[in-house]
């Protein structure tokens, strides 16, 4: 597993984020931001944590693993 996709992604106090499916949308002072995440990943909020997890252990689902937990986090 990517070490990179291990990382948990912290969410800012007056930052919201808001899950469906695999598209996610963030709200923050500076304005809003949408991303539609490839297939092969699902992420997950606990409180104030966002967490991306591969789906299987293919290797395409892999390789998307850190990449979208790094599209996110930006």
């Amino acid at each position: 597993m990517s070490r990179i996709g291990k990382a948990p992604i912290p969410v800012p106090d007056k930052v919201s984020v808001s899950l469906n499916g695999l598209a996610v949308t963030v709200k923050g002072p500076k304005g809003e931001l949408s991303r539609i995440l490839p297939d092969g990943v699902s992420i997950s909020q606990e409180g104030n944590i966002l967490q991306v997890s591969p789906l299987n252990g293919s290797r395409r689902s892999r390789e998307r693993h850190g990449l979208s937990r790094t599209l996110v986090a930006n």
